[in-house]
């Protein structure tokens, strides 16, 4: 029987048992503090081994792959609008030592990762992936953030890759992509869909190719 999708509203720190009510296609929102860290966060912690500018451990177990809209005012405040998810798949390979280092639980980006990640790096971890919902959602997003605690390496790294601390509330609507179990409910619909091309050319002829290291798997095509 199909899951039908539930919402949840959770607070940070996010519990065990919050993390195992999520199931993938599930809808979530975030209350509590967030903090941002992609590229720039990973490779200071590891590869060059430097220490994390807070505690991340006591400060949330949430990391939001992110590149927020903000500027810093003549007065020194910190002013942030929108704040843009970034692709995730390009941090698998930190994954492994920032879950030791950062107690990370909940990590949300855009587009997710690889199955095999979620299972060999998530899983492990007692981990889940959140996804943004669809592209220009920046704006809608920045109003669930309620205040900028603080924004580390800032100078050095600047305004993307800095470690922006975020105190949130209904932050959201994020999806659940892996569960605890590594699910992916991306990769879930696309072998559903890759299922339904094969049915649709169901008994058509061959294609006639004329191009170099063109292929007839119409599994191969791009739609």
């Amino acid at each position: 029987m199909a899951h039908t999708p539930r919402t949840h509203r959770l607070s940070t720190p996010v519990g065990p048992e919050a993390l195992a009510e999520l199931a993938i296609g599930d809808i979530v929102y975030l209350d509590g503090v967030i903090y941002t860290g992609r590229e720039g966060l990973y490779r200071r912690l590891v590869d060059e081994g430097m220490a994390p500018p807070v505690d991340l451990r006591a400060l949330s177990n949430v990391n939001f792959h992110c590149s927020p809209a903000a500027s810093v005012a003549e007065d020194g405040s910190l002013n942030l609008g929108a704040v843009t998810a970034t692709a995730s798949f390009r941090f698998s390979r930190f994954m492994e030592r920032f879950f030791e280092l950062s107690g990370a639980k909940v990590i949300v980006g855009k587009g997710g990762m690889s199955e095999a990640d979620y299972r060999d790096l998530f899983v492990p971890n007692g981990a889940v992936y959140l996804t943004t919902v669809g592209y220009g959602t920046g704006a809608l997003l920045g109003r669930g953030v309620t205040r900028v605690q603080a924004a580390h390496w800032l100078e050095d790294l600047g305004i993307a890759q800095a470690v922006w601390v975020l105190e949130v509330s209904r932050f959201g609507p994020l999806l659940v992509e892996s569960d605890l179990e590594g699910n992916s409910l991306f990769e879930r619909e696309n072998r559903a869909t890759a299922d339904a091309v094969e049915r649709a050319y169901a008994g058509l002829k061959p294609p006639s190719l004329s191009r170099y290291g063109e292929t007839v798997s119409r599994g191969d095509e791009v739609l």
